[in-house]
């Protein structure tokens, strides 16, 4: 090596350097990654509601109304603004049954993947409310962080307006077909009833691997819709009435879904 050699810099990386991080490379994201984050946008869940939201306008023309159904406009009209209670899976059939006259608000989680049911919804006329519909035994710190607490003060205050809600019962990621404690609060604390409804179509393809067995409603077949008889939480029901009350309403639900299921085929 020659001595002009010697003394040549070498330029050595520096951490402020782009592409670094204390000395070490960024790592760049993986092509699943990149189209998470993609998936997850404003743009793309807007063109994703969208799509879904004419999709089941579609599937709601081509649908025949079962024999033997409730008369769910007349049930909704006379105990309007009520809290209509139905199981995960169904959610996307809400819409269906909803009289377009009342306003009617939805409960929908805050996660990511809620958003594009959030649009959907609000594509037909129906207004949303995001937080958690309450686990039983959640602290309220862990509740309020999640916004049930927030969300249910929410609702009671639409009641009181005049705007029935729609809820989804069970708890997203925990037993599907088990009312969590959510529903039940918001009646007692409301003084309005849990309408139970059970909303099936003749023709849908399930989702196999989703936590609640999701149910995509398809064209051309018949739809079943059933609804109990209303529930009422006392306010100042204690904590073992408004387990029963739980209880109540999760059989109730599932009685209106099996007779919904026998309505339409799909099961005897």
């Amino acid at each position: 090596m020659s001595d002009d050699e010697s003394l040549v810099p070498v330029p050595v990386p520096r951490s402020d350097m782009p592409g670094h991080v204390g000395g070490k490379p960024k790592r760049r994201p993986s092509a699943p990654e990149v189209l998470r984050r993609l998936g997850r946008s404003k743009v793309a869940i807007a063109a994703a509601g969208a799509a879904v939201g004419g999709l089941l306008r579609l599937v709601h023309a081509t649908q025949r109304r079962a024999d033997g159904s409730s008369d769910f406009r007349r049930i909704l009209t006379d105990e309007h603004p009520a809290i209509v209670g139905l199981w995960h899976g169904q959610h996307l059939l809400a819409p269906f049954f909803r009289p377009r006259e009342l306003p009617y608000v939805a409960l929908l989680s805050r996660s990511a993947d809620a958003e594009i049911n959030a649009r959907v919804v609000e594509s037909f006329g129906i207004s949303t409310v995001r937080g958690s519909g309450g686990r039983e035994g959640v602290k309220a710190k862990r509740a309020q962080r999640k916004g049930g607490a927030r969300a249910l003060v929410a609702l009671r205050r639409m009641l009181a307006g005049g705007t029935g809600v729609c809820m989804i019962a069970d708890i997203p990621k925990g037993t599907p077909r088990e009312a969590g404690l959510g529903i039940v609060t918001l009646a007692k604390i409301s003084g309005r009833p849990i309408v139970p409804a059970g909303a099936v179509t003749s023709r849908h393809h399930v989702l196999a691997r989703a936590w609640d067995k999701t149910r995509i409603p398809l064209p051309f077949g018949r739809i079943a819709v059933v609804m109990g008889a209303p529930i009422t939480v006392p306010a100042d029901a204690d904590d073992a009435l408004m387990a029963e009350k739980r209880r109540e309403v999760t059989a109730a639900i599932e009685a209106a879904n099996l007779a919904a299921e026998r309505l339409v085929g799909t099961r005897r």
